[in-house]
């Protein structure tokens, strides 16, 4: 699975069709209706990273493919981008030259000693391992991370509250159109896919092989009962809902500045219930450290 992983982002995902623009954003909504919400739920990850330091670890950097990500590293002396795909790693270099420091790297094997990043982040990546592995990912970020120092996760739930009724409801939608053209005699446009989404190990829909994610009750269970951590909301719209629902004619800038405003009074319930979570993991300080749970490799409450 990795090596496929590889294979795609280095072929295929991080290949610019565009002016700036890589074969991967057609996973994101990149209509103008949308930036201003998009641009916004981006620059939440500021809010919890130290804002200056030597080293931030960006795990699974991709090409730091939207302008936004680049402030992460902005108070830091070196941002560190350690990615398996070659190619994101030759396109994050174009973008920051001399600022960057570049390792191909396993973000669930992670090459780096413990304690020696004062800043984490890692932007939808943990998904694209084996659900297996998830684990041993979380606790990786958390061994590098520096004492007193906080690492930030955006990733996606396998499951949303809040989402999932939109997604139904356009499958319904969809079917019922199918049906009446074919109870009419008329002919399916080509680009309609009617065949029913998959469901992956974990509850994940799959639109790919390279997807799996994991419920809030698994995080809850797994990592956050080992590791201080906190969830918020990075983005709650799914990317099918602002396709499918929000438009510039019909107030679509609207809904999403109530939405926007509603995440930021209830972080939690929409990091919970939407489709993306900002998990916080933080590190106490040297002085209460206790003993480090886990080498790489290993996760704690693993059998050796």
């Amino acid at each position: 699975m990795k090596n496929d992983v590889r294979d795609f982002y280095d072929n295929i995902g991080w290949s610019q069709v565009g002016d700036g623009i890589y074969q991967n954003a057609r996973y994101e909504d990149l209509r103008e209706v949308s930036q201003d919400y998009i641009h916004k739920c981006h620059l939440r990850i500021n809010r919890h990273l130290a804002q200056e330091g030597r080293l931030l670890l960006d795990a699974g950097s991709g090409p730091i493919q939207y302008d936004e990500y680049l402030t992460f590293s902005a108070g830091y002396q070196y941002r560190v981008c350690a990615d398996v795909s070659i190619t994101a790693l030759k396109e994050a270099r174009e973008k920051i030259g001399e600022h960057g420091l570049f390792v191909v790297a396993d973000i669930a094997n992670l090459p780096f000693k413990h304690d020696v990043f004062d800043g984490v982040v890692s932007m939808h990546t943990i998904h694209h391992l084996p659900l297996e592995e998830h684990a041993r990912a979380y606790f990786g970020l958390h061994r590098v991370l520096a004492p007193g120092k906080t690492a930030v996760e955006v990733n996606g739930w396998s499951r949303s509250r809040l989402m999932d009724p939109f997604r139904s409801l356009s499958e319904f939608r969809k079917l019922t159109w199918v049906s009446i053209r074919r109870l009419l005699g008329r002919p399916i446009p080509g680009n309609i896919n009617v065949a029913k989404t998959r469901r992956g190990r974990g509850g994940s829909l799959e639109k790919n092989t390279f997807v799996h994610k994991h419920t809030p009750r698994w995080f809850r269970r797994t990592i956050a009962s080992q590791l201080d951590t906190e969830i918020y909301v990075w983005r709650s719209a799914s990317v099918h809902f602002l396709k499918n629902y929000i438009f510039d004619n019909r107030g679509g800038r609207r809904i999403l500045d109530w939405l926007y405003r509603l995440e930021e009074r209830f972080p939690r319930f929409f990091g919970e219930n939407g489709t993306y979570p900002l998990i916080v993991i933080r590190k106490k300080p040297a002085s209460k450290q206790d003993p480090a749970p886990a080498l790489i490799g290993q996760v704690p409450g693993q059998a050796n």
